[in-house]
């Protein structure tokens, strides 16, 4: 094999990431003919998705002889935003476990790893800042966090393969765990005039809060070198800001009557402003949006709700306002049901919407969404692959690919082809594979 410009991964990856920024769609173009096979591409990147279409156009006959037909191919994604979310609060994942999803992610060509790296349950990430929210956070202080060491291997191990690593860190909600380790940082509730012992998000009413939260994404912008930071932003349950006295009093002084809302948006855009100083762009969940947040215009939104304002909806009211979208909603592979519910995920249009042309070409993407309520090592693999693969070749290839009979031979063939590489895919319906998982 001949392949183009790229002739050094490891020297050439250092230039830039081509179809995995946001700044424009590489093209990869494969010729095989009799005797010999081309692989061009503008970027290293580009190079690597040429590579992957190579090795799935590889197959074996029954002598065992393997072989390639003659084709010619030309590539580029649809969409430049292709990306898995892992929740690794809710159940700790491994390192290897990690490593190996990137793997199969770079088989795929998703090009994101959204890391949704703490939440309430567990605050794995070892900070160098502030080492006691692990210590006092992680379910485990020792084997359960993600060290120093830990998350530089999955930035590097992602960059080889061409995916950007994008951490989440989800405030004022989805923050119990930060709590042991940083005192006075949640919001104590109340229960009539006094204590009740409990906490809720984070309070924002303190200036000590916003001095915790710059030192904080100053050592996360730095660790994370990726332009984008999550930010989250969802599910903020305003109950205890409620109960709280001081709350209460603050929200008289600012003039928000009882629109916690306004409260949420005041934390918000303190938030938002210190991560435009440190120079880094941010995504959002959609709520930051839905409650008219005053965000830069250069934001990105992410749509993940399905109950009330209908996604493609929301989509719409996204892209109408001006924003970036990226879209989950139809798209969370935690939830399972009997039978093929990969051909929901498939069917799925991600510019079915009504809007102007403007507004399409400001939908980036999506993710597929991996939430670790009932999901950990021993079961992500199966519940991942090759449902996600259906996500993949969605925001991959074009929109008229949209044939079920034809998606469904390929993803069972690129389950065995999965098997084969020693991931432990679950199988789309009733079928066998010549190689079966574990070598037999």
């Amino acid at each position: 094999m001949v392949v183009g410009p790229a002739c050094s991964l490891a020297k050439e990856a250092m230039l830039g990431f081509g179809d995995v920024s946001l700044g424009g769609f590489k093209r990869d173009k494969l010729s095989v003919s009799e005797g010999s096979v081309l692989l061009s591409a503008d970027t290293v990147w580009g190079a690597l998705r040429g590579l992957e279409t190579f090795s799935q156009l590889v197959g074996r006959d029954e002598n065992g002889t393997y072989y390639i037909n003659e084709t010619e191919i030309v590539d580029f994604p649809r969409f430049p935003h292709r990306g898995l979310l892992l929740d690794t609060s809710r159940h700790y994942l491994p390192l290897r476990a990690i490593l190996e999803t990137l793997d199969v992610m770079a088989y795929n060509k998703f090009n994101v790893f959204h890391w949704h790296i703490v939440d309430d349950p567990s605050f794995p990430y070892e900070s160098l800042t502030f080492p006691e929210l692990s210590k006092q956070g992680a379910f485990n202080p020792m084997s359960h966090v993600y060290t120093a060491s830990d998350v530089q291997t999955v930035i590097e191990y992602a960059r080889l393969r061409g995916i950007r690593v994008i951490a989440e860190f989800d405030t004022p909600g989805h923050t119990l765990s930060w709590g042991p380790g940083a005192p006075g940082l949640l919001t104590p509730c109340y229960l009539g005039k006094d204590p009740s012992g409990t906490y809720g998000p984070i309070n924002p009413v303190l200036n000590s809060t916003y001095q915790f939260v710059a030192d904080l994404f100053q050592e996360v912008s730095a660790v994370f070198p990726d332009f984008f930071l999550h930010l989250g932003g969802d599910e903020v349950d305003f109950t205890c800001w409620k109960s709280n006295p001081k709350i209460r009093d603050f929200m008289k002084e600012m003039g928000f009557g009882e629109d916690y809302k306004k409260l949420e948006s005041f934390y918000i855009q303190r938030l938002l402003d210190i991560i435009s100083s440190l120079g880094k762009g941010y995504i959002v969940w959609q709520e930051v949006f839905d409650n008219e947040v005053k965000v830069r215009p250069d934001t990105i939104i992410h749509v993940w709700k399905e109950k009330g304002t209908p996604y493609m909806e929301e989509m719409a009211n996204v892209t109408k306002a001006g924003y970036r979208a990226l879209l989950s909603a139809p798209w969370y592979l935690n939830r399972i049901s009997y039978g093929q519910d990969w051909i929901a995920a498939y069917q799925v249009e991600p510019l079915k919407f009504e809007g102007s042309p403007e507004q399409r070409e400001r939908v980036i993407g999506g993710e597929a969404c991996m939430w670790g309520e009932y999901v950990d090592v021993t079961n992500l693999a199966p519940r991942l692959w090759p449902r996600a693969g259906a996500v993949a070749e969605r925001l991959w290839s074009n929109a008229t690919v949209r044939d079920l009979k034809d998606a469904y031979a390929r993803l069972a063939a690129f389950r065995c082809t999965l098997l084969g590489r020693g991931v432990q895919a679950q199988p789309l319906y009733v079928g066998y594979c010549e190689n079966e998982f574990g070598g037999f």
